[in-house]
């Protein structure tokens, strides 16, 4: 089992963590949210978060998830940053949204980077598709690696910040699919359509744009069956995140295991950032394996 984080990311740090709370950098300004997994005490006194955070955000009273940011002078709604590694060189929005989010996930760059490792090894165009995914960052690896991406989320917004996304880095023609995950592949099924690639991080809960139930305890299992009918057989890269304290990276294996059996190269474990003052604040648990 495997402990991954991001590597060389010069514009991302996770400068402390604890008190159920987070300080990251974010290019030039620096962030202080809450923190669900940080349960141990913080390296840095609260002084020195203070000083550094050019917004905290405060919870909304009786509302775990949503809430206000609090922002010093000069401190801007939205701004840009990058991600530069190997052959990838992008660049994408941020913003201070009222769900503590700020549109990127950063310990998913350990999962970007297996994608820029295992995409050009395959011969022509391969078709990836990328279900439950939010801005794009993801979809955009794929593209700059020369594939046909399909980028499916339910939510309308977060489509038009992904297109931003993709413009922001240079990139143009991924196909944008406003729909249920499962919905949409289904019907890819009974098409009979194929991909090289398939990319899921799916939510605990969640709703289609048609009002669609998504619970991932419920539903998984049937997603994972459907993409196995989806994957090429041959060639293929499939990584699966998972952020629910209820499952493990073990869970992760044995779901794999039973929809798909035997895969090239599996790899599995823990997606996690590292702070300053030595702690790793765990970000979810993911399975991936790759045949080329």
């Amino acid at each position: 089992m495997l402990l991954l984080s991001p590597q060389h990311w010069t514009t991302y740090e996770l400068l402390d963590s604890g008190g159920f709370e987070k300080l990251e950098r974010f290019g030039d300004y620096v962030l202080a949210r809450p923190e669900p997994q940080a349960l141990w005490a913080k390296s840095l006194p609260d002084a020195e978060w203070d000083k550094r955070a050019n917004a905290v955000f405060k919870k909304e009273k009786g509302n775990a998830e949503r809430g206000e940011w609090v922002r010093k002078p000069g401190m801007p709604e939205r701004w840009t940053s990058t991600y530069q590694q190997g052959p990838l060189n992008l660049t994408f929005k941020l913003a201070l949204s009222s769900f503590k989010h700020v549109g990127i996930f950063p310990e998913q760059a350990a999962n970007w980077d297996y994608l820029a490792e295992h995409l050009p090894k395959f011969p022509g165009t391969p078709k990836v598709l990328n279900l439950f995914a939010y801005t794009g960052l993801a979809s955009l690896v794929a593209r700059a690696c020369g594939a046909d991406v399909t980028h499916v989320d339910a939510v309308k917004p977060v489509i038009t910040w992904s297109r931003e996304n993709m413009e922001l880095s240079g990139l143009d023609n991924i196909r944008w699919v406003v729909e249920d995950a499962l919905k949409f592949v289904m019907r890819e099924a009974r098409r009979g359509n194929r991909y090289q690639g398939i990319i899921l991080d799916p939510p605990a809960y969640g709703r289609g744009p048609d009002g669609e139930k998504w619970v991932l305890d419920e539903h998984l299992a049937d997603l994972l069956t459907t993409c196995r009918e989806l994957l090429d057989p041959e060639r293929h890269v499939f990584i699966l995140n998972l952020y629910s304290l209820g499952f493990s990276a073990l869970i992760a294996e044995n779901l794999i295991r039973g929809v798909f059996g035997a895969v090239s190269s599996p790899e599995f474990g823990e997606l996690f950032l590292p702070d300053s003052g030595g702690k790793k604040l765990p970000l979810g648990v993911f399975y991936r394996f790759a045949k080329s």
